[in-house]
């Protein structure tokens, strides 16, 4: 009983601080964005790719989170994106108070939409509210299309769904429309996008997506 009251103050206190987040972004007219996916599934290179894409139009911020290192951050510095890394200290996933501290770090004055690109895990980060808007799961071809079956609640919670490297679709036994049968199973309402950020091919509507959700947080700004 003790255990699960502790847990239920975290969760409580969590999502104060998330509300509040989105609040301070909503009246701000910017947009957050938390990637999720496994280790391996291409989130840096994605993100890159976006960055690319926006670069002159949308101005982007990544809070890398690792449990070490800073490779990420340095890969999307070097390609035109502000970028902080963050160490989790051995947590497995970000939440909502880390995220405030990584805002307050790197700043979002510069930058209209902010994306935290989560620890590698399909289990813990789906657990907690980071504060973002929207919530993106990335599902690599070489996983397999049996994840969302196996990790629903990863699924359940993104608005996104990006498969990515479907330029390997023909090495590895991937069915799309089986997977997309299952994300649609964990959430009915997911948008699906299928994208190879190695080859830069399939990101048009990910990326017109991305221009629309920040054009609607900005004109909410302005009511």
């Amino acid at each position: 009983m003790t255990i699960l009251e502790l847990k239920q103050g975290i969760f409580k206190e969590n999502e104060v601080t998330a509300d509040g987040i989105r609040e301070e972004f909503k009246a701000k007219g910017k947009l957050m964005i938390n990637v999720m996916s496994s280790p391996g599934s291409g989130k840096t290179t994605t993100l890159v790719r976006t960055i690319e894409h926006l670069k002159g139009i949308v101005r982007v911020g990544v809070m890398e989170c690792d449990i070490d290192a800073s490779v990420d951050a340095e890969t999307i510095e070097a390609n035109g994106g502000k970028a902080i890394q963050l160490h989790t200290g051995g947590m497995c996933h970000m939440d909502a108070a880390m995220t405030k501290q990584g805002l307050d770090a790197m700043g979002i004055e510069d930058v209209d939409i902010c994306f935290i690109e989560n620890v590698g895990n399909l289990v813990c980060p789906a657990e907690f509210d980071t504060g973002a808007a929207i919530n993106v799961t990335i599902l690599s071809v070489p996983e397999g299309d049996d994840k969302p079956a196996k990790y629903p609640l990863v699924y359940e919670v993104s608005e996104v769904v990006l498969i990515n490297k479907m330029d390997a679709i023909e090495i590895f036994d991937f069915d799309v429309e089986l997977a997309k049968k299952r994300i649609l199973a964990c959430n009915p309402n997911a948008k699906i996008f299928c994208i190879s950020s190695k080859k830069d091919e399939g990101f048009e509507p990910w990326i017109e997506f991305l221009k629309s959700r920040l054009k609607e947080a900005e004109a909410i700004q302005h009511e």
